[in-house]
């Protein structure tokens, strides 16, 4: 592993996105900083979406992550929410990769498993989780904390050094890759 890496972790919503930034060095979590971008609940949709994409670019041109992994969006019974889920989601997957990043996504109940265990945890059992993986770390909302448990889960579940897209895997199976046929 190279001698430092920044990662973002991105906890998607519309009303508040929450973002959180660490340092891997030498197998060492850092705690950088995080946040939390909230929309205009007044605004129509498009200016919202508009607000959470600038918030999130100042936080990557002022933070200068490497690597981006997102929290997958999970279906409700709502389909309206969840439609405006998947397009404030989508600027968390927009933002990194218009910087050329590769995006990671890692599911909801993976995110709860790697930090706390336990793959239906609490916001709650999270947020402790994260503190003390990250003792440093004073997340503003549950939002801030639960990016920081994405960013933590992709220290230790990603591909850090690229080595899945470069074939070089080093025991590891390679991605699987999709063809597209035209």
């Amino acid at each position: 592993m190279t001698q430092s890496r920044r990662l973002i972790g991105l906890d998607p919503g519309l009303r508040n996105l929450g973002w959180g930034v660490i340092d891997v060095s030498r197998g060492k979590l850092i705690h950088v900083a995080n946040g939390t971008i909230s929309s205009n609940a007044k605004d129509d949709l498009a200016d919202r979406l508009v607000q959470l994409m600038r918030g999130l670019e100042e936080v990557f041109e002022t933070h200068q992550p490497e690597q981006a992994a997102v929290e997958n969006s999970f279906v409700n019974k709502d389909g309206v929410a969840t439609l405006k889920l998947g397009q404030a989601r989508a600027v968390c997957l927009l933002v990194p990769a218009r910087k050329g990043m590769k995006v990671f996504e890692y599911a909801p109940n993976f995110v709860k498993r790697s930090i706390t265990g336990a793959g239906h945890a609490d916001k709650h059992q999270i947020n402790a989780m994260v503190k003390t993986l990250l003792p440093q770390a004073k997340p503003d909302s549950e939002h801030a904390a639960d990016a920081l448990a994405v960013a933590i889960t992709h220290a230790h579940a990603g591909d850090l050094e690229g080595r899945l897209n470069d074939g070089q895997t080093n025991g590891m199976a390679p991605q699987a890759r999709l063809k597209v046929k035209s």
